[in-house]
């Protein structure tokens, strides 16, 4: 059965309360939940491969339409709220131009020996240290997505893949590929061992590249900030490895250095569509 919408007029409904303020909350947090916009990743959080669910969704009423079919297959249809532009415009704080939101729910973090294969099948996982760029973060989601990585793991210093603009940035990849963060007593090499993967960091100050040789069949690919790169205790502890450039240039953004490698790695592991 179809759900039913329900027209709401006045901004101060506290049923849009989560939906108030959007880019001030952005910079303090809103606890439990998360924002979604736009059609795309509204209907990869409604579908199965989420691993989160919407909490409700608010629309301008001439999206709900091509919406209602996506809604109405979800186990638990969410609350859906329809309001004019003026309204969502008051209650977000910015003008909305998409027409389409969405508050998500995280539920419980998953546990990282869960999101990888156990050994001896093949795995490949992206670790980002230190990304504090909330662009930089969600395109490198997308390309782990893209390539068929098994699993995003992100340090304490690296900002939150569920933040708005991440979401957006990886295209709603952020939603289904699953991703988790090192807890206290980990570090990178420790995890690394604990999953059976061989841990390659990658740096353009390495002597190996990624095209020689076969890359391992275990992959924990770890990519640090622009500019300070990886610490040196991880390219001590790791084996480094590095992307080949054209000479008199060695530096790419981050997220595309993370598309190049796990490209790499990923055809070499013939989990790309075509095998090698």
């Amino acid at each position: 059965m179809e759900p039913v919408p329900e027209t709401v007029t006045d901004p101060d409904d506290p049923r849009l309360e989560p939906y108030a303020r959007i880019r001030e909350r952005d910079l303090v947090g809103r606890g439990n939940r998360f924002i979604v916009e736009g059609e795309v990743t509204l209907r990869l959080l409604l579908g199965r491969r989420s691993r989160f669910r919407a909490e409700s969704i608010l629309l301008l009423p001439e999206r709900w339409p091509s919406l209602a079919g996506a809604v109405a297959a979800c186990p638990e249809p969410p609350p859906v709220f329809l309001a004019a532009r003026a309204v969502m415009s008051t209650v977000a704080g910015f003008p909305i131009h998409r027409g389409v939101l969405a508050v998500g729910l995280r539920g419980a973090e998953p546990e990282l020996s869960g999101l990888v294969p156990p050994p001896p099948s093949p795995a490949l996982v992206l670790g980002l240290a230190g990304l504090t760029n909330h662009d930089n973060v969600g395109a490198a989601l997308r390309n782990a997505a893209a390539f068929g990585a098994d699993a995003v793991i992100l340090d304490a210093e690296s900002c939150d893949p569920l933040y708005r603009k991440s979401i957006r940035v990886s295209a709603g990849a952020a939603l289904i590929q699953p991703f988790a963060r090192l807890t206290a007593d980990q570090d990178w090499l420790r995890l690394a061992d604990s999953l059976g993967l061989q841990a390659l960091a990658l740096s353009p100050g390495a002597v190996e590249t990624l095209d020689e040789g076969a890359a391992p069949a275990r992959a924990l690919l770890i990519l640090g900030t622009e500019g300070p790169g990886l610490d040196a205790t991880i390219l001590a502890r790791a084996r480094p490895v590095r992307i080949p450039m054209a000479a008199g240039f060695d530096s790419l953004n981050v997220a595309t250095a993370a598309g190049i490698a796990l490209h790499s790695i990923a055809r070499s592991q013939g989990r790309l569509d075509g095998g090698r």
